[in-house]
């Protein structure tokens, strides 16, 4: 039983491991275009539009005032 719970702790290290390597991988495509003014400020503008887009669509079918 004790080798049932430790294989289950190793669980979130790997969701862990496995998040920051998905953003990693995603900032090191992006990094490029950080380094000119404009296309910074669109990929900024796309990120902040997706997340807010992302949030009201959450809040809307989930009901929260």
């Amino acid at each position: 039983m004790q080798d049932f719970f430790q294989n289950v702790s190793r669980y979130p290290r790997y969701l862990i491991s496995f998040s920051i390597g998905i953003f990693w991988a995603f900032f090191e495509k992006l990094a490029p275009f950080l380094k000119n003014p404009v296309t910074a400020v669109a990929v900024i503008g796309l990120g902040v539009g997706t997340f807010a887009f992302l949030y009201l669509t959450l809040e809307a079918m989930l009901g929260i005032n």
